[in-house]
């Protein structure tokens, strides 16, 4: 046999052997695949929100912009007195910027014609309010009349609650469900006539905050209330252990 000969068996040789080693390594690993346990471990908390956030939005309207500027600067002023007298800080309160609109009516003329006319300056501005103390700003919020009852267009937006210590509480609960998921393996294995082996793989399932006791429906994404003071958190973890 020639040299090219002894070498194409050799290359044929190499190729069948290899060929064996690769189907014997995916046989044992589907096999290895098998042997295995998957549990989804929860966590769920109940806790309160430790920060509120209220926002409000005051407006005047004056066919003079000279005149509208002015009296929203004086509302301004007469609000943020409000706001101190009750007990808030200067440095929780943040003033958006003055939003300028001009308004018109549209009136139908003979024939099908439509025309407009200048009807004044509509200027805007809103007050947001961050504290921890969140029940004297829910009292706050439910005594915004007192402004109304002073001439000021003012208008109270739902509060907003958050949890300063979230990023804590995750950790917390993902370590808790961790362990809830390591629980359900060994009662498994236990009664499956198994022992458990190592971990083998793990993901973090999303992290939801609903509304305590509320019927809020869960997303793919990931829900996050801010309309419920007291809420609860949950999150899940998917593991996969060995089986003896």
């Amino acid at each position: 046999m020639n040299k090219n000969g002894v070498l194409q068996n050799s290359i044929i040789s190499f190729a069948i052997v290899l060929s064996v080693i690769i189907a014997s390594y995916s046989f044992v690993n589907r096999n290895s695949d098998k042997n295995t346990i998957s549990v989804t471990g929860l966590s769920e908390r109940n806790f309160e929100s430790d920060l509120i956030v209220w926002k409000s939005q005051f407006t005047v309207k004056n066919n003079s912009l000279t005149a509208a500027y002015a009296e929203i600067k004086s509302n301004n002023a007469i609000i943020t007195n409000f706001l101190t007298d009750k007990g808030i800080k200067k440095e929780e309160m943040t003033f958006s910027a003055v939003e300028i609109a001009k308004e018109y009516i549209y009136s139908n003329g003979p024939g099908g014609t439509s025309f407009t006319t200048f009807d004044g300056y509509r200027l805007n501005q809103s007050v947001s309010i961050s504290s921890g103390a969140v029940e004297k700003i829910e009292k706050l919020s439910r005594e915004i009349t007192e402004l109304i009852n002073k001439g000021i267009e003012i208008t109270s937006m739902p509060p907003q609650y958050y949890y300063t210590k979230l990023a804590n509480l995750k950790l917390e609960m993902l370590a808790e469900a961790t362990k809830d998921g390591l629980q359900r393996a060994e009662t498994i294995a236990d009664n499956g006539d198994a022992s458990l082996g190592g971990l083998v793989n793990s993901t973090q399932g999303v992290f939801q905050i609903v509304g305590f006791n509320s019927a809020e429906d869960y997303s793919w994404g990931g829900a996050f209330n801010t309309s419920s003071k007291k809420k609860t958190a949950s999150v899940t973890v998917k593991l996969m252990y060995k089986a003896k």
